[in-house]
């Protein structure tokens, strides 16, 4: 894992802590600023699993699984690029056409097994409540020797409750709830129960490791010496913060 390592500096970190102050109001600085990273993410991955000796995606098929309004298409333009996303007013405001944008669900991919070389979602599984099954689905329409990357918010890090604040969910998802829609007058946009639901570091572990293909789990805004926060039980509960858990299809 030297590249990916590599890459998890504490100046990338704090880069992206800066860029979550505009996730809210603009949310295309922010989530383009997401992208790019998430593919020299994914590059130092390939790299170091020996998926890709050039270092890098260029020509793979590549699967985003919710990739929202279309902020992650132009950082993977060079490879050939699904962005499945089950909100259709989340999809229309992609820009994107043709099998470059499709309307579905994670949980049911549309797509026959083994077809993308890469397959990774991005803070999404924290959104929906049958997330393992997503996870499944993700490894069904991995090909063999192909990445599932999944990376989510963990519940009880500092970001679990989303805009609802840094310390109220931990009272309780629908104490937040209440809390936000009081102080700003409209629900938030992620509704516990609804479109925001508690995972723990712990769940994500336990599942991947039941695959009998995971190769790697690490914080995703972590630099690269505070890793071995992942090993320590309760702890990586509150301190991970967003988990991102590597498989490699069998």
């Amino acid at each position: 894992m030297h590249r990916t390592r590599r890459m998890a500096t504490l100046r990338r970190s704090l880069r992206l802590l800066r860029a979550f102050a505009y996730e809210q109001f603009r949310p295309r600085i922010f989530y383009s600023m997401l992208a790019r990273d998430t593919r020299q993410l994914l590059d130092a991955l390939c790299h170091d699993l020996s998926f890709s000796p050039a270092s890098s995606l260029r020509g793979a098929s590549v699967l985003d699984v919710g990739g929202g309004p279309g902020y992650f298409a132009d950082a993977f333009a060079d490879c050939f690029y699904v962005g499945l996303e089950p909100n259709v007013s989340e999809l229309s405001a992609a820009g994107l056409t043709g099998f470059g944008a499709v309307l579905g669900d994670g949980a049911a991919l549309p797509f026959a097994d083994e077809s993308f070389d890469v397959v990774y979602s991005s803070n999404v599984a924290e959104h929906v409540p049958n997330w393992r099954a997503m996870g499944d689905e993700m490894l069904r329409v991995a090909a063999p020797g192909g990445l599932v990357v999944l990376s989510y918010t963990v519940w009880l890090g500092p970001f679990g409750g989303h805009e609802t604040g840094l310390w109220q969910h931990y009272v309780g998802g629908e104490y937040a709830r209440r809390r936000y829609a009081k102080v700003h007058g409209r629900d938030p946009k992620n509704v516990f129960g609804e479109s925001l639901f508690a995972i723990s570091a712990r769940e994500g572990l336990e599942w991947a490791e039941s695959t009998g293909q995971l190769v790697a789990a690490f914080p995703r805004y972590h630099p690269w010496w505070a890793w071995w926060l992942t090993r320590v039980p309760v702890l990586r509960e509150f301190a991970v913060s967003n988990l991102v858990l590597v498989l490699r299809k069998g």
